[in-house]
């Protein structure tokens, strides 16, 4: 096994590990080789073993001294698949100084992007999707696209607002569930075409919720409401297809998507309790909808 001892901390393959914001990872500036479509971080050796198992390139991995026995086995792997790739051994303290991070789980690794998927591709062969709005909190993010591959989504489409699912901690927290399950980026020329509205507009639903009809899918937006019905409702449980829609931590969904969708749904609750943090009701939701029955 070839281990590079970290004496320069200024060499340049180390600059995703601490001189990069995330937007520069994102655009990859400086590391665009053949690949533009950029770079991100994936910390632990779980969430490098499922971008590795995802066909993922990495260009280099750091791992601090004490990680390295229990990390030996996935750095192995990387050196006999991705002979090119640098792997870089690093002392507590360089590594915090590198980072700045006091507390990791594992040994890190930047990955070149993979090509995005678009809507009609995770669409494709898929019967029971997430459509995730404006979800800006990592941890929120990542617990749902755990428990999407967990209990039997096909996939995960998120709008141009949500939290980037190769965000570090993201990923971590999905325990690289964000390899396992396909997603796209809901963009302008995917979902507000027709409507002329500017990129990045919010207001997504009215044309894509019609192609998702097209498709078979019957939309269910997560919401409380008066006309809202229960998981359980026998025509959610009939519906070949389903696509199910969470919205944003605290605001909840836009009214223009509740008025989209084909039901408005919640989650019956006890003890007076009018609403979970998104990543439960996602969990209760696949659960309920999913193909978690089948498992």
């Amino acid at each position: 096994m070839t281990i590079i001892q970290l004496e320069d901390l200024s060499d340049r393959l180390l600059r995703p590990y601490s001189g990069m914001t995330d937007g520069q990872l994102r655009r990859g500036e400086g590391f665009r080789r053949d690949n533009p479509q950029g770079l991100f971080i994936g910390e632990s050796g779980r969430v490098i073993e499922r971008a590795l198992d995802a066909g993922v390139r990495p260009v280099s991995v750091l791992v601090e001294e004490r990680w390295l026995e229990h990390d030996r086995a996935i750095i192995g792997r990387i050196e006999r698949e991705w002979p090119d790739c640098r792997i870089f051994l690093a002392s507590v303290s360089q590594f915090r100084e590198l980072t700045g991070y006091e507390v990791v789980r594992g040994a890190l690794a930047c990955f070149e992007r993979p090509l995005p998927l678009a809507v009609d591709d995770v669409l494709a062969g898929a019967r029971r999707i997430a459509i995730l709005e404006d979800v800006t909190n990592y941890a929120n993010m990542g617990a749902i696209f755990r428990s999407a591959a967990a209990l039997g989504m096909d996939g995960v489409l998120v709008t141009p607002a949500c939290h980037d699912p190769y965000y570090r901690r993201c990923a971590r927290v999905s325990m690289g569930a964000v390899f396992q399950v396909p997603w796209a980026r809901i963009e302008t020329a995917d979902a507000i075409a027709e409507s002329g509205r500017p990129s990045g507009s919010h207001d997504w639903a009215p044309a894509l919720v019609p192609r998702l009809r097209e498709a078979g899918f019957v939309t269910v937006a997560m919401a409380l409401r008066d006309d809202s019905i229960g998981l359980r409702d026998p025509r959610l449980a009939a519906a070949d297809k389903l696509a199910i829609v969470l919205g944003t931590e605290g605001d909840g969904l836009l009214d223009s998507t509740i008025e989209a969708c084909d039901h408005t749904v919640l989650v019956p609750m006890a003890h007076q309790v009018d609403s979970l943090n998104v990543s439960v009701a996602a969990g209760i939701a696949f659960w309920e909808l999913g193909s978690a029955s089948q498992i």
